[in-house]
């Protein structure tokens, strides 16, 4: 089936987080699967949800769909499986009283460290802090466990995870964890300096009376009613690219299990290639059974998933919402296989009405690094629920 295509390369930038690296409070953590503010801006004034409407984003990552849309007075709501997401979403789109903010950022860096042999009989968490800021991390951490206020105790608790993070040997190459050795910075200045850049963000940051809710929540079965969203803004995992699943094991196994329980990750899409045969038959029916022969055989999970997710899509939106979905071709040893055209069938097959693919990014797919197997795109899918 053809599709209109319509090419806008100068909004590849826009399909990064790279924007927003200086942008107060979106930069808070810094999540590399992520679009920017300005591409949910532009998809607002595309997709036009009305000041009353709602955008729900299924794969919500940390928060940017819902705080564009709380400085653009529209009310979101957004659902991640990944438990790190959803904190730092959470922690963004909060309001917070700085008064309060202020005063437990002092009651926790005046408190003097002391030595009391804490660790963790955890090799993730061991292999990338030295045992000294190991304790420094820990004592922090049970004096913002100890802070009464809840959303002053989830703020400093971003800030300490991403100073803990910076004065470690973790290092972040892709999808790949490593340890990079060098000299550690006195945790608490550099707590102090990261709480300090966050409460200044919180002046610069032009807040709506809009909702805005982010929850643990499994994109194939969103817990909204049939019809309850004026459009969808969102990106979910691109084929081929599932490591988002450990990535930020580190700061759930340091902090969040500290602070709350965390669900467990069955929900990741497209993983589990156990259930090819048992969820075949629901793939064939959205594509047909040449096209689902021919995928890669690690690549059906991922369809399966997708087009679990985007009939949820179809049943909450209500009619003449529209889509705007972020999404990347996948590389495979053989070729590119086209995900926004499948993708777009699916949707098709859904009741959706594909009304256009807009083409941000174009990229040579290679084997072995130097041959080259064809051009995948990264692209934006709009659609409409007529």
């Amino acid at each position: 089936m053809d599709y209109r295509m319509q090419e806008k390369l100068e909004w590849g930038r826009l399909a990064t987080p790279q924007p927003d690296l200086r942008m107060p409070v979106y930069n808070w953590f810094h999540y590399r699967e992520g679009f920017s503010r300005e591409l949910v801006m532009r998809l607002l004034r595309e997709l036009s949800p009305g000041r009353k409407g709602w955008v729900l984003d299924p794969f919500c990552g940390v928060g940017t769909t819902m705080l564009a849309c709380l400085e653009s007075g529209v009310s979101s709501v957004g659902f991640d499986v990944n438990p790190v997401s959803v904190f730092a979403s959470r922690v963004k789109l909060q309001d917070y009283d700085r008064d309060n903010l202020r005063k437990a950022l002092a009651r926790v860096t005046r408190e003097s460290f002391f030595r009391a042999g804490r660790g963790m009989e955890n090799p993730l968490v061991n292999k990338f802090f030295p045992p000294k800021l190991l304790e420094q991390v820990l004592f922090y951490r049970e004096l913002v466990l100890g802070i009464g206020d809840r959303a002053a105790r989830d703020f400093l608790m971003l800030a300490l995870m991403n100073a803990a993070v910076r004065s470690s040997y973790l290092s972040k190459d892709g999808a790949v964890l490593k340890v990079r050795k060098r000299p550690v910075p006195p945790l608490r200045r550099v707590l102090k300096r990261e709480a300090g850049r966050m409460l200044r963000d919180l002046g610069s940051f032009r807040r709506s009376g809009a909702k805005a809710v982010a929850e643990f929540g499994d994109a194939r079965a969103v817990r909204l009613e049939d019809g309850s969203v004026d459009a969808v803004i969102t990106s979910p995992p691109y084929l081929n690219k599932t490591e988002y699943a450990g990535i930020y094991g580190v700061e759930e196994e340091l902090f969040l299990k500290a602070v709350d329980a965390v669900p467990g990750a069955g929900a990741f899409i497209g993983l589990g290639p156990d259930r090819m045969e048992r969820d075949s038959g629901m793939l064939i029916r959205a594509l047909d059974g040449e096209t689902v022969n021919g995928l890669p055989r690690e690549a059906l999970p991922y369809f399966m998933d997708m087009a679990q997710a985007v009939r949820e899509m179809w049943r909450v939106c209500r009619p003449g919402a529209r889509v705007g979905l972020v999404v990347g071709n996948g590389c495979f040893p053989d070729g590119v296989v086209e995900s926004d055209v499948l993708l777009s069938r699916i949707a098709g097959e859904a009741g959706f009405r594909v009304e256009r693919i807009v083409v941000l990014n174009k990229r040579w797919c290679t084997r072995r690094r130097t041959i080259k197997v064809g051009i995948a795109r990264e692209s934006l899918l709009l659609w409409r629920k007529d």
